[in-house]
């Protein structure tokens, strides 16, 4: 890209409280479709498919490479400023090793910035199209407050803070060009398929999980990448999909909210305790 940074807006009320956004289930609905839309970018698909951090991969360590991501969450979300600084270092630490090599067929390097941007909007795009399916769109200066606050999401790495589209209107327009230009170039694809198939569990896991899962991701997944993975959707499909999410929704919204965040404010209590204790945080 080539166009100015756009400058920072304004920053959320002091009332928001992002714990009224957070879904416990979003993560088991919407993990594996934030995955593809984030490696659709081809240099985070082949950052990923080459890393050379074999304890960050998702194929031989999932429970480890899941805690990781979701304490990432949690921190970025939940945590404050100097607990966000230490699971920075800590991060910077593995993406050190994570640039491309001679071979490569695409150029990449885990500190770039406008990749940071990227993972970031995927993020948020992903969560905010998981809560209107489950709890109906958010009144317009709630949507702009957490809209503002998910700038975290990319801030608590290398992205400066003027790099996060400035509003809404600005997020759709740099969204809608960068799924434009999205690619999953086969062998990035097939390991997304893996993924997908919960091939990084037992067998039992994924001979039983596997097909639901995947019908859940594909509808969670725009268009455009649906296509690209191959995956079939229709009508009807969408319709049993919006059933399923509008009926966990429903649900969700009768639970007290410090039980609903209990999941990620779980992987909060678990970075402090690593801290405290010396243990790695990655």
């Amino acid at each position: 890209m080539t166009s100015p940074l756009p400058a920072a807006g304004p920053a959320p009320t002091a009332e928001f409280d992002i714990r009224d956004h957070l879904d416990g289930s979003a993560a088991l609905f919407g993990a594996a479709a934030n995955v593809i839309m984030q490696l659709s970018a081809p240099a985070v698909g082949h950052g990923v498919l080459e890393s050379p951090v074999e304890s960050g991969n998702l194929m031989r360590h999932p429970i480890k490479r899941t805690r990781t991501t979701l304490t990432y969450l949690a921190v970025a979300l939940l945590g404050d400023d100097d607990e966000r600084a230490a699971y920075r270092e800590a991060v910077n630490s593995v993406h050190r090793m994570v640039r491309s090599g001679p071979s490569s067929p695409v150029k990449y390097n885990a500190f770039d910035q406008r990749l940071q941007l990227w993972v970031a909007a995927c993020l948020y795009w992903g969560s905010r199209d998981l809560s209107e399916r489950m709890h109906g769109p958010l009144d317009p200066a709630d949507a702009e407050a957490l809209y503002r606050f998910s700038e975290r999401l990319g801030s608590t790495l290398q992205m400066p803070t003027g790099l996060w589209p400035p509003d809404l209107a600005a997020f759709q327009r740099y969204w809608d060009a960068q799924l434009a230009q999205a690619r999953i170039d086969p062998p990035v694809r097939a390991m997304l398929d893996d993924i997908v198939d919960l091939k990084m569990f037992p067998w039992p896991v994924h001979a039983s999980m596997g097909r639901l899962h995947r019908w859940v991701v594909a509808g969670l997944l725009p268009a455009p990448l649906r296509e690209q993975m191959g995956m079939p959707w229709t009508d009807r499909d969408e319709r049993r999909l919006a059933r399923l999410l509008t009926a966990v929704g429903a649900v969700e919204d009768r639970i007290p909210k410090q039980l609903k965040t209990l999941p990620v404010q779980a992987f909060l209590w678990d970075l402090r305790l690593r801290r405290r204790m010396g243990r790695s945080l990655v």
